[in-house]
């Protein structure tokens, strides 16, 4: 991408989450639930203790963060960062509801991260670095941030064909427009579905005793198409933003096909549609 190509494409990911800012606060418990297994992994491997200085990336509205404020404890710190203040300011918020004192979240670039060297005990990063046009500037700097021997723990999405929760409305979306084809490395949700350019971006950046594993998740539960629908219209931004690219007749009819297809997908009543993901750890 060039200067003005990058430029251009954050501001349209930045106008995208914040578009569903208040959506993914609606559907903050159902993110928290399913989420669950990755923020644990996250958490274990980056071997977070009390007293520990964390720096976590891609906060969006305040996890992996706060999971890991309550587990550095009182003596820890931890600082959230996020493109879209709007995200932030939900996350704020729950800081605030849980009586934490020892987290703090700014409005920051992951590509323009500024911190003094040596900074961190340890860096999470949840299903954020994929969204980047220069990834291997923000591991870089965050390897620069860790103290020697610190570690970090992200998460990226696995294949499309193993995340069915989204592969569902992309799916049925294709069927009325032409979907975009970027090359497998462009920014983008499966960006790093191939685990070998995780393990090279990782590596290349300076880290080492990399770590990787997949992840399955049961990410979506609900009782019907719509149901499914309603959540996915709160959080895909990537989706939605296609999705009103679409004349109200043709998405309306779009719905419409969504929710039939989605409907014939319930087993005893209830759609359960899995995410699959890569989580990753490595040291300084």
């Amino acid at each position: 991408m060039t200067a003005a190509d990058t430029d251009s494409f954050k501001q349209r990911e930045h106008n995208s989450w914040k578009s569903v800012a208040d959506g993914w606060m609606r559907r903050d418990a159902l993110l928290t639930k399913s989420a669950a297994p990755v923020t644990e992994w996250m958490l274990s491997h980056a071997r977070l203790t009390e007293g520990h200085h964390v720096l976590d990336v891609a906060s969006g509205t305040g996890e992996p963060a706060i999971s890991a404020a309550l587990r550095v404890g009182p003596d820890g710190r931890v600082t959230g960062t996020d493109l879209v203040d709007e995200m932030l300011a939900y996350a704020r918020q729950k800081a605030a509801n849980a009586h934490l004192d020892n987290i703090t979240f700014n409005c920051l670039d992951g590509e323009q991260l500024s911190f003094p060297a040596d900074n961190f005990d340890a860096v999470t990063l949840r299903w954020g670095l994929m969204f980047m046009p220069d990834p291997e500037t923000c591991l870089r700097s965050l390897y620069t941030a860790l103290k020697p021997g610190g570690r970090i723990a992200l998460a990226c999405w696995s294949a499309p064909q193993k995340n069915p929760f989204i592969s569902l409305i992309t799916g049925t979306l294709g069927q009325y427009i032409d979907l975009p084809q970027p090359p497998p490395d462009a920014p983008g949700l499966f960006s790093f579905a191939d685990p070998d350019r995780l393990h090279n971006i990782l590596s290349g950046a300076g880290f080492t005793d990399i770590e990787l594993e997949e992840l399955t998740l049961d990410f979506i539960e609900v009782d019907s198409g719509s149901a499914y629908w309603e959540t996915m219209s709160d959080l895909a931004a990537p989706v939605m933003t296609l999705v009103e690219q679409l004349e109200d007749a043709t998405r309306a009819r779009f719905v419409e096909d969504l929710i039939q297809t989605a409907d014939a997908l319930k087993q005893d009543g209830v759609l359960r549609l899995q995410g699959t993901t890569w989580v990753a750890a490595a040291r300084k």
